[in-house]
């Protein structure tokens, strides 16, 4: 019956392309695998993470994460492997057990801020500053006002602008 659709010698030629291996069908705009929205932010969950060059253990590694809890952005999924991006823009394949759903945020340079932030008591610029923090400090994300986010930096907690943070879109509304 498929030789009434395809001549003999297509169906040869992609046979032996698919045995080779050769054929690769690209994961980008793929639905997604999980059900869940993309892009969407999650974070590491191990100390080490390999980010691989494509979804699946035989691609090589491009980029090892060494930080537990850093924030990164699914932006595709095929089968268990989830496309992320950093805040850098890099971009890498890692496998779905080696993320998490805890959300964490990383604290963005500014040329404009030469100092270090403040991370305040209260979601106002005039509220008391209760630490210092620098640019690619990251900490745990714990809720979300329209201009501002509550964020745990070891031991300290406290607010921060949103603007100033990398790991929650700009109207997203946290659920806890």
């Amino acid at each position: 019956m498929t030789s009434d659709i395809f001549p003999k010698k297509l169906q040869n030629l992609a046979l032996a392309l698919i045995f080779s291996g050769l054929v690769f069908v690209s994961p980008r705009h793929s639905d997604a695998e999980s059900g869940l929205p993309i892009p969407r932010f999650v974070s590491l969950k191990n100390e080490r993470v390999y980010a691989r060059a494509g979804p699946g253990d035989q691609y090589p590694i491009n980029w090892v994460y060494l930080r537990k809890g850093f924030p990164v952005e699914v932006v595709d999924e095929f089968d268990h492997w989830r496309l992320i991006r950093d805040v850098d823009n890099v971009e890498g394949w890692i496998h779905s057990v080696m993320l998490s759903g805890k959300r964490f945020a990383i604290v963005l340079e500014r040329e404009n801020l030469k100092d270090q932030l403040k991370l305040h008591r209260k979601p106002e610029p005039s509220s008391a500053a209760i630490a210092k923090i620098q640019a690619g400090a990251y900490g745990k994300l714990l809720d979300c006002t329209k201009t501002w986010c509550r964020i745990q930096f070891e031991p300290y907690r406290g607010w921060v602008r949103r603007d100033q943070i990398w790991g929650v879109y700009p109207s997203e509304k946290l659920t806890r």
